[in-house]
């Protein structure tokens, strides 16, 4: 195990109804003028919106909203909430919605506390402060609740790009599952799968003798296999919809990460696609995480073979393990099948001939990126292939 420094210091607020405590938490943790964020009209309709605004007022905080936040958050919306909470004197934003309300929330919160463009912080600079943000959580997914972590699309170039520090890292996040019931399954899917990324992305590594975050990735991937069904067949199930909200921030707080090389070039492999064609995000990860581990396996056939017996149930072949492995990632795909999800190129509606433009968004140009296996144009290339 590698050494590590470890810390998460959000708040969390967990259960039913718990959303009415929000002014309290935003109080608690210095908040006077509220910027609050949020995505389309669902927060409006459901009443969500209402009973954050009347906490808010019950601890006489003053706010000013700020909506339309899109999948795969967008940087004209940004630049809008940079300006609004100069002009305002906001000195803490609520984010009320899923991981794209969150990341952009993370964004204005950067911005609104730096003289230059806030995409410096997507490009050449590390963040060190913004202002403070707390979160009420309506979709388990990204996990950016609890983690210092946001992605932002800039329109100009469709450039969909990451920041993280530990100054983003929220306050407090109220995570309450009745809240996520009224959810699509086709969204609740992508939800799912985008959590299980965040644990393949720590789980192939090359450090070695990492047993306890090994076991505690595999307990989340088999909570995902058995809840998310669950949830499918019965949306109103608030036991499986908490443990999945549960395991979303788990799989994205890092916990399940530290003492461990990690690989995010498949997040970097699907954040092209969903740039592209708006897809998604989950979505797109079913697609590219089958393939990119296609392509790898080889790298570490008994690290694909572990996960296929622990937590897909395959018999080891000890002959062959990697029949076992191959075994796994069928399983994989099988099940990312089952909930919903696309897990080719065609099923996304993406086009073979757009692999060349995505190569070269990705941007790595004649040198090498990645943690477990490190992936040069030629690979990525290939990789997208495999995702035909």
């Amino acid at each position: 195990m590698n050494n590590f420094d470890f810390c998460s210091p959000t708040y969390f607020v967990f259960g039913k109804e718990r959303e009415t405590e929000a002014g309290r938490y935003v109080k608690k943790y210095g908040g006077n003028k509220v910027l609050i964020h949020y995505g389309g009209g669902s927060v409006v309709k459901s009443g969500l919106l209402d009973r954050v605004k009347k906490s808010l007022t019950e601890e006489g905080l003053s706010f000013i909203e700020l909506g339309g936040v899109m999948p795969n958050p967008r940087s004209g919306l940004v630049y809008t909430g940079v300006e609004l909470c100069k002009k305002e004197g906001v000195d803490f934003i609520l984010a009320v919605g899923g991981g794209s309300v969150i990341d952009s929330a993370k964004a204005i919160a950067m911005g609104a506390v730096y003289d230059g463009d806030f995409w410096d912080f997507f490009s050449v600079k590390r963040p060190e402060k913004a202002l403070p943000v707390g979160t009420i959580l309506t979709i388990a997914a990204a996990g950016s609740e609890g983690s210092g972590d946001a992605v932002i699309t800039k329109e100009e170039g469709m450039l969909k790009r990451g920041s993280g520090g530990d100054c983003l890292r929220p306050r407090f996040s109220i995570l309450n599952p009745a809240l996520t019931q009224s959810l699509p399954a086709y969204q609740t899917a992508c939800g799912a799968t985008d959590i299980m990324a965040h644990v393949f992305e720590r789980y192939f590594t090359n450090t070695k003798e990492v047993e306890i975050t090994d076991r505690l990735c595999e307990a989340v991937l088999l909570t995902m296999l058995k809840e998310v069904p669950r949830v499918i067949e019965d949306p109103n199930n608030y036991e499986a919809r908490a443990n999945i909200m549960w395991a979303g921030m788990v799989a994205h707080n890092n916990l399940v990460g530290v003492g461990r090389e990690q690989d995010w070039n498949s997040h970097g492999l699907e954040h092209e696609l969903s740039a592209l064609y708006d897809c998604a995000h989950g979505a797109g990860l079913a697609v590219i995480f089958p393939a990119w581990m296609t392509y790898v396996l080889d790298h570490d056939v008994l690290r694909f073979a572990q996960m296929a017996t622990r937590v897909f149930g395959c018999e080891m072949n000890f002959q062959n393990p990697k029949a076992t492995a191959l075994e796994g990632i069928w399983r994989l795909k099988k099940f990312f099948t089952s909930i919903g999800m696309p897990i080719n190129f065609k099923e996304l509606g993406a086009r073979e001939e757009d692999i060349d433009y995505m190569v070269e968004k990705f941007g790595i140009g004649i040198g090498k990126t990645g943690g477990f296996v490190a992936l040069d144009r030629e690979a990525v290339t290939a990789i997208y292939h495999l995702a035909l």
